[in-house]
């Protein structure tokens, strides 16, 4: 028998970095001879790591754990005695040979050896916050991650985008798997589902290219995961993922926990949903990102970090002030 959403434990996972700790800096600087992103965009603090945790506890209260995943600094405001907190250091779950890494994919393709993460848990980044009241089963259905289908084809924005990359990569191992033609007739209604709206005419311009598939759409919002994924790719393809891991920085053999997504998705072991989610990037016009916080229009956000050349202190103190209009309050997990 399936179990239901609330008859299992479900945990958070939140990586973060401190981009101002002088020692992570000075490990960091000891490997700039390395190729990679190492994009100063990819570290630095955009100080409202609290509202996240101000709005989990608000709108997310039936968590049953947050793995809190850290180089080893943590936020001065942070409540670590906090029973739902569990600090998880990078050295306490990666395999040595694959440390230091200041790269996010090593971290999230790693996240499985968490000692004592529940079999069902949902990836947070520090760039992803609640907006309003969420409940289990917006992340897990009958013990089945919620997910939303949408086949698409994204081209690389330009010649050294290490993240078309790992795409790529990724496909390349779906495609060794998984055929498009099969999986369609048995999971057709999970590919094309009302649920989906607009997004399904993605999905249905790629039906028939060919039995390949070519790429999914991604969403920036927290994603549910089964520990047991990561597990099974690990023993199939340990030589791909043994080598992405040995990338210090983001680098064009990269892998990435998509690769865990599109295989529960292909496997069908998920459960449509409607995204309720929506994706912004800090620019020097962020009207829209502002009124999106004051009027909770989306019940989850992204915000990315991408561009290096904004004002970006501004664009933080423009934000920064919506949310606490929202948020004004402390939660538990603050001093």
């Amino acid at each position: 028998m399936k179990k239901k959403s609330l008859d299992v434990k479900i945990d958070f996972v939140i990586l973060w970095v401190d981009g101002n700790d002088q020692n992570w800096r000075n490990e960091k600087n000891n490997y700039s001879h390395i190729s990679g992103d190492a994009g100063e965009n990819r570290f630095r603090d955009c100080d409202n790591l609290q509202y996240l945790f101000r709005g989990i506890e608000k709108y997310a209260p039936w968590v049953n754990k947050i793995f809190f995943v850290t180089w080893g600094h943590t936020p001065k405001w942070l409540n670590t005695n906090n029973n739902k907190i569990r600090i998880v250091k990078h050295d306490e779950f990666i395999p040595k040979e694959y440390l230091p890494t200041f790269n996010s994919n090593v971290i999230e393709l790693n996240l499985h050896r968490i000692q004592d993460l529940s079999e069902h848990f949902v990836l947070f980044n520090d760039d992803l916050f609640l907006l309003k009241k969420t409940v289990a089963s917006d992340f897990f259905e009958e013990g089945l991650p919620r997910d939303v289908y949408s086949e698409y084809t994204q081209l690389a924005s330009h010649y050294n985008d290490t993240h078309f990359f790992m795409k790529a990569n990724i496909l390349a191992i779906i495609n060794n798997y998984f055929n498009k033609k099969t999986f369609m007739k048995k999971n057709f209604s999970k590919a094309i589902n009302v649920k989906y709206g607009k997004l399904n005419f993605k999905t249905l311009r790629n039906l028939r290219a060919n039995r390949k598939f070519s790429g999914f759409w991604n969403f920036h919002a927290p994603q549910p995961y089964l520990k047991q994924t990561f597990t099974t790719i690990w023993k199939k393809e340990y030589k791909a993922l043994d080598l992405a891991c040995h990338n210090k920085f983001r680098n064009s053999t990269d892998l990435g926990h998509y690769l865990y997504r599109y295989w529960q998705m292909l496997e069908g072991n998920f459960k449509p949903k409607k995204d309720e989610s929506k994706y912004f990037v800090y620019t020097n016009d962020n009207t829209q990102i502002i009124k999106a916080i004051k009027n909770r229009k989306y019940k989850m956000i992204c915000i990315n970090d991408a561009y290096v050349d904004i004002d970006f202190d501004k664009a933080i103190k423009e934000i920064n002030e919506a949310f606490s209009q929202i948020l004004p309050n402390k939660s538990h997990f603050e001093n």
